[in-house]
């Protein structure tokens, strides 16, 4: 669904700022210690899911102080919508995460539904360590835990750092609940 500017605008105005540009900068760098810490020396592949994880990976990568490859997951629930129905799997990178050391590395653990999917197919592919990190974590129960979290938020439909509002405001600095009459 196009937004018009107008809605767009009148969206954005309503939404309410619950992480700060300058709070998620900090979660960065806090998260890259932490992975430095952990994975230095490991040579692993990164996995970016694909969407927001882009945005996180663009974002983080530049602060790990380790050799890694870079790689990508295409699992979704979402498609543009505001609601989680069925796994769809648009590339799944078998292969290349075989032996090795991975880190998966998501916008959000929601549910945590798609974020196990893909620890489970890492497993199954053989993988000889699965790690994970999350830039935005959700106040909620999950269906598996990451290992790295950025920020924790309440349970409110979010944007920003990567996050999307059906399929905009991936770019907005700073993370924004939407407005319930938004939903």
């Amino acid at each position: 669904m196009k937004l018009t500017p107008e809605t767009y605008v009148a969206i954005a105005d309503r939404a309410e700022c619950l992480v700060t540009q300058e709070v998620m900068e900090t979660a960065l760098d806090r998260m890259a210690e932490t992975l430095t810490a952990r994975l230095a020396g490991t040579d692993p592949v990164v996995l970016s899911v694909v969407t927001g994880g882009i945005i996180a990976a663009g974002l983080l990568l530049p602060r790990l102080n380790f050799a890694l490859r870079l790689g990508y997951v295409h699992a979704t629930r979402y498609d543009g919508t505001t609601r989680g129905g069925e796994l769809a799997w648009h590339y799944r990178p078998s292969e290349i995460i075989r032996g090795e050391q991975v880190l998966i590395l998501d916008d959000i653990l929601d549910e945590g539904i798609t974020l196990d999917a893909i620890i489970r197919a890492c497993r199954e592919d053989g993988a000889a360590g699965v790690h994970t990190a999350v830039l935005v974590e959700k106040e909620r129960s999950h269906a598996c835990a990451a290992d790295v979290v950025g920020v924790v938020v309440p349970d409110r439909y979010v944007f920003g750092y990567g996050l999307d509002y059906k399929g905009y405001f991936r770019n907005v600095p700073g993370i924004f609940a939407v407005a319930d009459q938004d939903r």
